[in-house]
């Protein structure tokens, strides 16, 4: 957990909405400068910051609609920093919680430097990284209408078809398959589903594949020269992460990444882990298929896996793979180099 510890002249902390905003202005000794409820709205906000130019930091709950904020500052030289949703356990306490409040204490934890820091993703990449997230949510869609087309079939008692559907002869051969004409009727449902989506997310995958070309095209292709990161991986890892410099160490890469598991101690006693949801869940999903699509036709990786098993479990062992991919695209993208076999895995 990162504090912001910079010292300011005035502190302000917005109780963001989709509609409307909560400022609340601290000076350096406490006092409330500003305290009041505004309109979401640009010239609102910067009405109240002007005075403040270039003696305050604004500071905001990560939630779904800071980019306007963040973007705002930006344009006009304010300190912006944007407070971790899952370690601002402060403003979520307390006998009475309301959006005045809540100001308040988001100004305080800035002014005592305790206010948790989030990422502020950069403006340039973060639309086409929403897009790529958006993209994940219709596939998992898609997969679920796949698998209620081969429930179907098992729900009738009939085998269920082996087939890819992303592939128009596959939704034509399921077809018509049943005598009932409101079953057939279900199916059509998923299966236009499917063909609709398969079109769209081939024209979404070329468009964030060009993007990806212009924004980091050098680690684009690094990541795609390991074993088992394809496409969509590549630019799942390359989106997820924005910048590698952000990160100072492996350690705490592969801690925002989700490939490490924190002790929860106390009194020189451990008591499990802590802290399993907080980092990027989406790099820890690429990073977990890249470890299962690393092993396919890799004998000397199978061997290795082999090897792990015998002091772990075979879902630990696929971790810990998962793991050491992690820590090598830290170093491939710190270093720029592509992916070395004989240094992954040494004889």
């Amino acid at each position: 957990m990162r504090f912001y510890n910079t010292q300011h002249d005035y502190y302000c902390g917005i109780d963001l909405h989709a509609r409307i905003l909560y400022v609340c202005i601290l000076d350096s000794a406490g006092n409330k400068v500003v305290h009041k409820k505004i309109d979401a709205n640009p010239d609102a906000l910067l009405d109240i910051l002007a005075p403040f130019q270039d003696q305050i930091v604004v500071g905001v709950e990560c939630m779904h609609c800071w980019y306007w904020v963040s973007d705002l500052c930006l344009d006009y030289a304010f300190d912006f920093v944007l407070g971790h949703a899952l370690y601002m356990k402060a403003i979520h306490g307390g006998k009475t919680k309301n959006d005045r409040i809540d100001s308040f204490k988001i100004a305080s934890l800035l002014r005592g430097g305790n206010f948790p820091l989030a990422y502020v993703y950069p403006k340039a990449m973060r639309a086409t990284r929403d897009l790529l997230r958006r993209r994940t949510k219709i596939i998992r869609h898609g997969a679920d209408l796949k698998a209620h087309v081969s429930n179907t079939f098992s729900q009738y008692n009939h085998p269920a078809p082996n087939l890819q559907l992303r592939y128009p002869y596959a939704r034509e051969e399921v077809r018509n398959r049943f005598n009932e004409p409101a079953v057939n009727r279900n199916l059509d449902i998923d299966l236009n589903v499917i063909a609709f989506y398969t079109k769209e997310l081939a024209s979404v995958e070329h468009f964030i594949e060009q993007h990806a070309k212009q924004h980091t095209p050098q680690d684009y292709q690094l990541l795609q020269t390991v074993p088992g990161i394809g496409r969509i991986l590549a630019l799942t890892i390359l989106y997820e992460i924005g910048s590698i410099q952000r990160f100072p160490s492996v350690q705490q890469f592969a801690s925002y990444s989700r490939l490490v598991k924190c002790k929860a101690e106390s009194a020189g006693k451990q008591y499990g882990t802590s802290g399993n949801k907080i980092g990027n869940a989406h790099l820890k999903w690429a990073f977990s298929e890249a470890a299962v699509l690393y092993l396919r036709g890799n004998e000397k990786a199978k061997k290795y896996l082999t090897r792990l098993q015998k002091r772990m479990s075979k879902a630990k062992a696929l971790s810990a793979l998962a793991h050491k991919l992690g820590r090598c695209v830290y170093f491939m993208l710190r270093n720029k180099t592509v992916f070395d076999e004989r240094r992954f895995l040494p004889e």
